[in-house]
């Protein structure tokens, strides 16, 4: 048991390390082309190789009986939610824009609370509103005057596509293949987000340098099929706000790396907000032990 709880900490640890990277990542590469075709262009290559990968287990597919599932998987977790999270970047700060994205585990801890009956305790709830303060008050120096609306929108449509999709991939996560889900709803949603980017946007607009080229492989390899294996997987074998709550650290990260790349200084904000984000976690991850000693009302 120890041991099992030793590999999913690695794997979440992992995880928030690949997506922290990968902000500052996309946000380099996506002014070198269209954010619907550099979305859709990242998630196709990634389901593809997934599909590649696991194609000897095509008997797992079951196209006939999941492909509605597939689907509204696609929509949520890639259409809506990579087409509008790297539109957004073009709107608003990174540091903003990150702290409306990830309101998503709040809101996945309230969704997974309603629909997928996951305990909700004042403890829990207590931290997932600290992580989100954590993450405003890392991101607070990269606020400007100026502010898009437009901008503020998608950020928040983002989150919450985001977590539905999130809840929908554990509501069905034991009538579907985990690795087929992944390569699945990356590869038709990232099909339909070229469908739409080539009717809309234009591919001469690409500039095909080394950053875009680097952002597009790294999305396409590990920003995608890894990470979102990972994800799904942890999502599935434990609580979906338990694992939701840990991606607080990812903006935490994202700020971390642009300091050193950037020589940003590490103001006293950062270190609050990271404080804050670590007893966020704190909260959520052992709020079981803690009720495990409380009285039981029979």
């Amino acid at each position: 048991m120890n041991k099992l709880l030793t590999k999913s900490n690695a794997a979440l640890l992992f995880l928030v390390l690949l997506w922290g990277v990968s902000w500052p990542i996309y946000k380099a590469s996506v002014v070198y082309a269209p954010p619907l075709l550099f979305a859709g262009m990242r998630a196709a290559l990634g389901g593809c190789l997934v599909a590649l990968l696991i194609l000897p287990m095509r008997r797992k597919l079951k196209w006939r009986k999941n492909w509605r599932k597939y689907c509204i998987s696609a929509l949520f977790n890639t259409i809506l939610f990579f087409g509008l999270h790297t539109v957004g970047l073009n709107h608003l700060p990174g540091g903003l824009f990150s702290v409306l994205v990830y309101f998503q585990p709040v809101l996945l801890g309230l969704f997974a609370w309603v629909w997928l009956d996951e305990n909700m305790s004042w403890i829990k709830v207590v931290g997932l509103i600290t992580g989100f303060i954590g993450i405003i008050i890392v991101s607070i120096d990269g606020l400007t005057t100026h502010i898009s609306v437009i901008g503020v929108v998608l950020g928040v449509l983002t989150a919450v596509f985001w977590a539905f999709g999130v809840i929908y991939v554990k509501k069905v996560s034991h009538e579907v293949d985990a690795y087929w889900m992944v390569a699945m709803q990356f590869t038709i949603g990232g099909m339909a987000l070229l469908a739409v980017g080539s009717l809309t946007e234009s591919w001469s607009a690409i500039e095909w340098n080394s950053m875009y080229l680097f952002g597009l492989g790294f999305g396409g390899t590990m920003g995608i099929p890894i990470a979102y294996i990972i994800y799904y997987r942890l999502i599935n074998a434990g609580e979906a706000s338990k694992v939701g709550v840990f991606t607080f650290l990812v903006p935490v990260i994202s700020v971390f790396i642009s300091t050193v790349f950037l020589r940003e200084p590490i103001t006293h904000k950062l270190i609050a907000g990271l404080l804050l984000v670590v007893v966020s976690i704190y909260f959520v991850n052992y709020q079981k032990r803690i009720t495990r000693f409380e009285p039981t009302s029979k």
